[in-house]
């Protein structure tokens, strides 16, 4: 297949990238800064003011669209905050101005999404037939995300939404800053502990990715997420655990909305979302508990 992809020089993206060759797709990498192709993978300028991404994506089989700023950056003062919803908006405009204007359609849409787009809660569990909606801030970015990647649909493109839980990988992403307190011997409980963390590690997330993509029944929303979700505190014993580190520092709610603003939100507030439609159709994960996750990130 041919497969762009929008976002995929970030942290997920290049995991997805590097799947997708592996399972001999050709790959179109939108950016702004595009390169000279290498190995299967195509750099298409796109979000200039002279981009034209269209005339090189003819015959196109998948979009996947991951662009968007990093929620992991920096204080969620109210410029940040716009950033990353603005720039979600736009990115995801601009791919369906180029499947409009493509003669051939993609067959499918894979439009990235999150878990945040439900209500926090320590007691309730959240599958994709859930219908409750968060009202913060990044509950309704992701509504607004999904609306409009739906869109698609008036193509005949099939659209399937990825409510992607927190990604873990060693080097990117919140594992490392998650980590950092344990390595320096200070880990220990944040906020009450009792918050879930519906987590994934990035090879399954890549994984479902493209099983969403090669599975032609599943469209509208799914929740990329391990089957086992842990408490915050259950979490952080695991790190704790596979660092050979102790869990015995809390961190208090107070110090946290002071660094972090609204940000502190996605660690002291939490879902726990179950992965309902995967496994309905079929998906096995390679690391669905999060020992054997931890284990094979720190190995």
């Amino acid at each position: 297949m041919k497969i762009a992809i929008t976002g995929g020089t970030g942290f997920a993206g290049k995991e997805m990238t590097d799947l997708f060759r592996q399972q001999g797709h050709e790959v179109f990498v939108l950016t702004r800064s595009p390169k000279p192709s290498q190995g299967g993978v195509h750099y298409v300028e796109w979000l200039t003011d002279n981009a034209k991404p269209e005339l090189e994506l003819a015959g196109i089989d998948a979009f996947v669209n991951l662009a968007g700023s990093s929620i992991n950056d920096g204080r969620w003062d109210e410029e940040q905050k716009k950033l990353i919803y603005s720039s979600r908006v736009e990115a995801t405009t601009e791919v369906l101005r180029i499947i409009r204007a493509l003669e051939h359609k993609p067959e499918v849409l894979i439009n990235a999404s999150a878990v945040g787009i439900y209500p926090a809660s320590t007691e309730k569990s959240y599958t994709e037939d859930s219908t409750e909606r968060g009202e913060d801030f990044l509950a309704k970015t992701v509504i607004e995300w999904e609306r409009l990647a739906n869109e698609a649909k008036e193509h005949g493109v099939r659209v399937a939404c990825g409510r992607f839980g927190i990604i873990l990988g060693k080097k990117d992403g919140a594992l490392p800053l998650m980590a950092l307190p344990y390595k320096l011997f200070g880990g220990g409980t944040v906020g009450t502990g009792r918050q879930w963390l519906s987590w994934i590690h990035v090879n399954d997330l890549a994984r479902a990715v493209l099983f969403a993509i090669e599975t032609t029944e599943l469209e509208g929303p799914f929740n990329v997420t391990a089957p086992y979700p842990k408490r915050m505190k259950e979490f952080g014993k695991e790190i704790g655990h596979e660092l050979g580190r102790p869990h015995w520092f809390p961190v208090p709610e107070f110090v946290l909305k002071a660094v972090l603003g609204d940000k502190s939100r996605l660690v002291l507030e939490g879902q726990r979302v179950l992965p309902e439609v995967l496994q309905k159709h079929g998906f096995e994960f390679s690391y669905p508990d999060l020992r054997s996750a931890l284990a094979d990130i720190y190995k």
